[in-house]
C-alpha cells in the first residue's frame, strides 16, 4: 500500500473549497492508501504569530473538520505536526541541501508577499523547505496537491537528488503528485477570479463549514453573477456564474451541460435557490458534527495524543535512517 501525505493549516474557519478540494478526497484516500494528515500548525505561523487562545482553538475546530468530514482515526494517522519534533531536524538538514536559486523561483513566495519581501520572514521564504521534510519524514509515495503546488513537489524532488547524488544511492525515492484535477477550483462568492480563502476580509465571500442554513442560503443568494438571465450564454466570459455551476456540479456530479439545459428558462434566481439548498445539505450535517467534536475537547486531545505516538515511530525511524547516513549516528 503506498503513502500519502497532506495537511490543512489551522488558520480559521474551513469553508467548501477546502472541503470540495481537499477534505472530500482524503476520505476516499482512506481505503486505498496508507495516510498522514497532520495539522500543520507550523506552516500557519509563516502568516504570523496570533492570540494562543485562537491558535489553539483553530487547531481544535481542524480536527474537528477532519473527523466531521469522513477521516478515521483507525484508518489514518491524524496529528499535530508541531507535535513531532522531527519535523523541525530534518527541516534543518534539508535547508542545508535546497538552493537559494530555486527557492528564489518559488511562486508562491512572490504572491504572498509581492510588495514586500525585505520584510518577509525566513519562515515564509523557506517553508518549501519543511514543506520537503515533511514529506520525506514519513517515506511517502505521493502528495495530493494542485497544479498551483506541483513546483513544492519538484523542489522536494530536487532536494532528493541533490542528497541521493552526494551519497551515490538511491536511498530516497521520488515523490509523486497525485493530481486533484477531478472537481473544480472552487473561487470567492465576491470575485470568481480569486480562490475561496479563509483569509478575504468578507465572511460573505464563503460558504464556511460550519455556516447556519440561512446563512448558506443568504450567501448564495447575495453571491455575485452578472446581467445575464439565465446560464446560456458563454460562461467562459461570466467567472461568478461559472464559479456557482461548478459548485453545483461538484456537489451533484451532474456535468455543466447538463445544468445549463436544466435551468435554460428557468433563470438565475431559480438556479441559485436550488443552490443553496443543494449546499445546505451537504454541509450542515458536517457543521453539526463538527460542533460536536469540537466541544468535546478530551476526545480530540486523545485523538493528537495517539496520532502522535503513530506518527513518531515513523519520523524517528526514517530520520534516525537519514542521520545514519549522514554519520550524525
Amino acid at each position: 500500500m503506498k503513502t500519502i501525505i497532506s495537511g490543512i493549516q489551522p488558520t480559521g474557519n474551513l469553508h467548501l473549497g477546502n472541503y470540495l478540494g481537499t477534505l472530500a478526497k482524503w476520505n476516499e484516500y482512506q481505503t486505498e492508501y496508507k495516510c498522514f494528515f497532520p495539522i500543520v500548525d507550523l506552516h500557519a505561523i509563516t502568516a504570523g504569530f496570533i492570540n494562543k487562545e485562537t491558535f489553539k482553538n483553530n487547531i481544535y475546530k481542524s480536527l474537528a473538520a477532519y473527523l466531521a468530514t469522513g477521516l478515521d482515526p483507525k484508518k489514518s494517522i491524524i496529528f499535530q505536526q508541531s507535535n513531532i519534533a522531527e519535523h523541525c531536524e530534518l527541516f534543518w538538514i534539508l535547508s542545508n541541501i535546497a538552493q537559494m536559486g530555486k527557492l528564489n523561483r518559488m511562486t508562491q513566495f512572490k504572491s504572498k508577499s509581492p510588495e514586500n519581501q525585505q520584510h518577509a520572514v525566513l519562515g515564509l521564504y523557506a517553508y518549501p523547505v519543511l514543506m520537503a521534510a515533511d514529506i520525506i519524514l514519513y517515506n511517502a509515495d505521493l502528495v495530493p496537491v494542485g497544479e498551483d503546488q506541483i513546483q513544492h513537489i519538484e523542489l522536494t524532488n530536487d532536494i532528493i537528488g541533490s542528497f541521493n547524488h552526494h551519497y551515490q544511492e538511491n536511498i530516497l525515492k521520488n515523490i509523486q503528485p497525485l493530481l486533484q484535477n477531478s472537481s473544480k477550483r472552487i473561487m470567492s462568492l465576491r470575485n470568481g477570479e480569486n480562490k475561496m480563502s479563509k483569509s478575504e476580509e468578507s465572511d460573505m465571500s464563503r460558504i464556511n463549514l460550519t455556516d447556519s442554513k440561512e446563512l448558506i442560503h443568504k450567501k448564495i443568494l447575495k453571491a455575485k453573477t452578472d446581467l445575464y438571465y439565465n446560464l446560456d450564454q458563454d460562461l467562459d466570459k461570466r467567472p461568478e456564474t461559472q464559479n456557482l455551476v461548478n459548485i453545483f456540479s461538484s456537489l451533484t456530479k451532474e456535468s455543466e451541460i447538463d445544468i445549463q439545459k436544466q435551468y435554460r428558462s428557468q433563470g438565475l434566481k431559480k438556479f441559485k435557490q436550488d443552490l443553496a439548498e443543494i449546499i445546505i445539505e451537504h454541509i450542515t450535517p458536517i457543521g453539526k458534527a463538527m460542533n460536536e467534536y469540537y466541544n468535546d475537547k478530551n476526545y480530540l486531545d486523545n485523538i493528537l495524543s495517539n496520532g502522535k505516538s503513530k506518527a513518531s515511530e515513523y519520523a524517528e525511524r526514517n530520520l534516525n535512517n537519514i542521520k545514519n547516513i549522514i554519520g550524525m549516528i
